[in-house]
């Protein structure tokens, strides 16, 4: 489905246009199977050219699974999906020299230099001797990894890894990157630097899909698919998204947050209630005025709250609003924009939160069986090239990937 993008920002320098074209992805009825488990089930999605989207959901919901089908690492059991107008079970040698796929495990190998690493795959994706140094230059100053070109990448910090990983996918120049969870496990700091780096790709046009964890970074997405089960449960805009969660949210301080989740979580008005740090966030569905009440319920449970008061909606609760109800349709922006844009974190206000979701898909570790799209395993780091030209930054490989 085609969304219109974010209200606009205040900053305009940081818009950039999603073109209204064909899709960089469109995948129709798409369906994968491991044994008795169904890890995508009859999915239909669109990827915008030019967007940054981002997959969201509970463990083993599939995210994983359908990065790999488009990377042409598994094959799916019916359905296609169109990469840059080219099919993944026809066309596999076209799609993947277009393709950059980051998967959650470190591949590079250990005992590489970081310049040794980028010159490495990007021979074996074909890269002219004569690009090769230019790019790779390029890359390792605009992620600030210049300093540190000679050294081995079983020495680098977690960060400095990702950030290898993500220089390793772009040597090739690719139309489309498929990034499963790149930054589980990196310190917040890290976190921002990268994400920082994909705002920077997406302002140049690249289209980017990213399965993340985090809640912050769904913000930061100019388009999101919330997957359950293997089906898509909702997707649009981050704003759009937000407008389908039916009341108002509310957050309670408390010295004692547990307590205070007791206290509120079954009262009428309460859609839901779950702690988000040392906060409970509650979800008022009922039309009167859910202050004093709260209020009440709390000093009735003898629960001293140092504040209740209404928060803007967020994604970590539109997250546990969704896991834990049945679809629904989300109204389309009143002012259609179909830029879209990478959301700057405001520093003042947000703060980096745990993963709601932390494992891959379960399901998908059990299947070894790869696509012919890719072709030839290179050393004992699991990293492959395909007829020159391999999809991804080595990770696509011998262990089958990630589910």
């Amino acid at each position: 489905m085609t969304v219109a993008g974010p209200p606009a920002e205040p900053d305009e320098a940081r818009r950039t246009p999603v073109a209204e074209a064909q899709p960089a992805v469109r995948i129709r009825g798409l369906r994968r199977t491991f044994g008795e488990t169904v890890a995508i089930d009859d999915l239909d999605l669109e990827v915008p050219l030019g967007a940054v989207f981002g997959l969201l959901g509970p463990d083993g919901a599939g995210k994983s699974t359908l990065i790999r089908m488009l990377a042409t690492v598994l094959n799916p059991d019916s359905g296609d999906a169109e990469v840059n107008g080219c099919s993944v079970t026809q066309e596999a040698d076209a799609v993947t020299p277009r393709i950059g796929y980051m998967s959650q495990r470190f591949s590079m190998y250990p005992d590489l230099s970081v310049a040794e690493n980028l010159n490495f795959f990007a021979t074996i994706r074909g890269v002219a001797r004569t690009e090769r140094r230019t790019r790779a230059e390029a890359l390792l100053g605009s992620m600030g990894l210049a300093e540190f070109a000679d050294r081995q990448a079983q020495f680098l910090s977690g960060g400095m890894k990702q950030k290898l990983m993500l220089a390793t996918t772009l040597m090739h120049e690719p139309d489309l990157l498929l990034l499963d969870e790149p930054t589980t496990g990196v310190d917040p700091v890290s976190r921002r630097e990268f994400w920082r780096i994909l705002a920077g790709l997406h302002r140049a046009g690249k289209t980017v899909l990213v399965a993340t964890p985090y809640m912050d970074e769904a913000e930061r997405c100019t388009h999101i698919a919330f997957l359950d089960k293997g089906r898509v449960r909702q997707s649009g805009t981050p704003a759009e998204i937000k407008r389908m969660v039916p009341g108002r949210l509310i957050e309670i301080t408390s010295a004692d947050p547990r307590a205070a989740l007791a206290a509120v979580a079954d009262l009428p008005g309460a859609a839901s209630a779950h702690l988000l740090g040392d906060v409970v966030r509650v979800l008022w569905s009922d039309v009167d005025e859910p202050t004093a009440t709260l209020a009440d319920a709390l000093a009735a449970a003898r629960v001293a709250p140092a504040a209740v008061r209404p928060v803007a909606m967020d994604m970590e609760s539109v997250f546990a609003f969704l896991a834990d109800t049945q679809p629904t349709t989300p109204e389309p922006d009143v002012a259609p924009d179909a830029q879209g844009t990478v959301a700057e974190l405001d520093e003042a206000s947000r703060h980096d939160q745990p993963p709601t979701t932390a494992e891959p898909d379960e399901a998908s570790r059990h299947d070894p069986s790869t696509s012919s799209g890719i072709v030839g395993s290179v050393g004992s780091s699991g990293s492959v090239g395909s007829s020159g030209s391999a999809a991804g930054s080595g990770s696509v490989g011998s262990q089958g990937g990630e589910s």
